[in-house]
C-alpha cells in the first residue's frame, strides 16, 4: 500500500497547531497529522501528515498560504516491510499491571501481569506511545484506588488496547468504537487474539452516536486516546454520556495543550483528577460531578 507524506515548516506555534488542525480536514484525509517543535532551539515547528492517497497539493498549497508557512513537501515513501521493522525496534511494554507485546516475544510475559497480545502490523495503539501508555497507567492507577467500572466504552479505540485492559480487570462489557471501519476490524482481531471475545464489543462509531452505545449510557469510565481538537468537540457529549462520580481517561494532548483541553471539560461540568506528561504527551484522569 503506498503511503505519502506532506510536511512543512513555520515559526510560529499558534499557527503550526492550527494548520494541524486544518489539515486533518484536508481531502482526501491524512490518516494521521502531527505538529512538533524542531528540537534545536530555533523555534522553528513542523507539521506534517501521512496520505494512503497522493494528497491534493493545490489544497495543500492554499493551506500553506493561508498560515505563513513553507510550502508543503510531498513524498512517496518506498515500500517497507513495516511488520518485521516494528518487531526488530518495538520491546514489550509495562504500564502497571499490563504488559503489552507482541506475538514474538510470547516467552517475556511475566506470570503476574495482566497481558495484552498487540500484534507488530498495529504501529499505533501498541503501548509504546506515550498517549497509550499514560492511558494504561491511568487505567491501573484508578484500579489501585479502588475503582470498579461497571459500564466502560473505549472512544476512537485504534486497535483497542484500552478496551482490551478493562476487559482484563473487570468481568462486564466493554465497547469499543473507531469512527474507521478498518481500525474496527483490527480491534476485533485483537480482541480475538486475546481471548476477549463476549467481553469487548466493537462498533463503527463516530464518539458516541451509534444506538447500541446510547443505549447503554452512561457509562462510569471512559477512554478518548484521540486528539486535542475531537477532544474538544467531544466535551459536550462526554457531558451527557458519562454517569455522575464517572471518570474520563483523555490523551492524545500535546502538553501545551493540556490546559485548553482542561479548562472545555471542566465548563462541562468535568473536574480534573490528575495529570501525567509522558515526553511530550499529557494524559488526563477527569472526573463528572455527582
Amino acid at each position: 500500500m503506498p503511503t505519502f507524506t506532506a510536511f512543512t515548516t513555520l515559526t510560529d506555534k499558534t499557527k503550526a497547531e492550527a494548520l494541524g488542525e486544518a489539515l486533518e480536514r484536508l481531502v482526501p484525509e491524512p490518516y494521521g497529522v502531527g505538529v512538533f517543535e524542531v528540537e534545536d532551539g530555533t523555534g522553528v515547528w513542523e507539521v506534517g501528515g501521512y496520505f494512503i492517497e497522493a494528497p491534493d497539493e493545490a489544497g495543500l498549497a492554499l493551506l500553506g498560504m493561508a498560515f505563513d508557512a513553507k510550502p508543503f513537501v510531498v513524498s512517496e515513501l518506498p515500500e517497507t516491510d513495516w511488520v518485521a521493522h516494528v518487531r526488530r525496534e518495538l520491546a514489550p511494554v509495562e504500564a502497571g499491571r499490563f504488559f503489552v507485546y507482541g506475538a514474538h516475544d510470547a516467552d517475556k510475559v511475566p506470570a503476574d501481569c495482566e497481558p495484552l497480545l498487540i500484534e507488530a502490523a498495529m504501529a499505533f495503539g501498541t503501548g509504546h506511545h506515550g498517549t497509550t501508555l499514560g492511558c494504561l497507567k491511568a487505567l491501573d492507577k484508578l484500579v489501585e484506588q479502588g475503582f470498579h467500572a461497571k459500564n466502560c466504552i473505549d472512544v476512537g479505540c485504534g486497535t483497542a488496547v484500552l478496551a482490551m485492559a478493562a476487559a482484563r480487570i473487570w468481568p462486564e462489557n466493554v465497547r469499543a468504537s473507531d469512527i474507521d471501519q478498518q481500525a474496527v476490524d483490527v480491534a476485533e482481531a485483537n480482541v480475538k487474539a486475546n481471548n476477549l471475545e463476549g467481553r469487548v464489543t466493537c462498533l463503527e462509531a463516530a464518539g458516541f452516536a451509534h444506538d447500541d452505545i446510547e443505549a447503554a449510557a452512561p457509562y462510569d469510565l471512559v477512554f478518548a486516546n484521540i486528539l486535542m481538537a475531537p477532544l474538544i468537540g467531544l466535551a459536550p457529549d462526554m457531558a451527557e454520556f458519562l454517569a455522575p462520580n464517572g471518570y474520563a481517561i483523555l490523551s492524545g494532548i500535546l502538553n501545551e495543550q493540556a490546559d485548553d483541553v482542561i479548562r472545555v471539560y471542566e465548563e462541562n461540568g468535568i473536574k480534573l483528577i490528575s495529570r501525567d506528561e509522558i515526553t511530550e504527551w499529557t494524559t488526563l484522569i477527569l472526573q463528572k460531578s455527582a
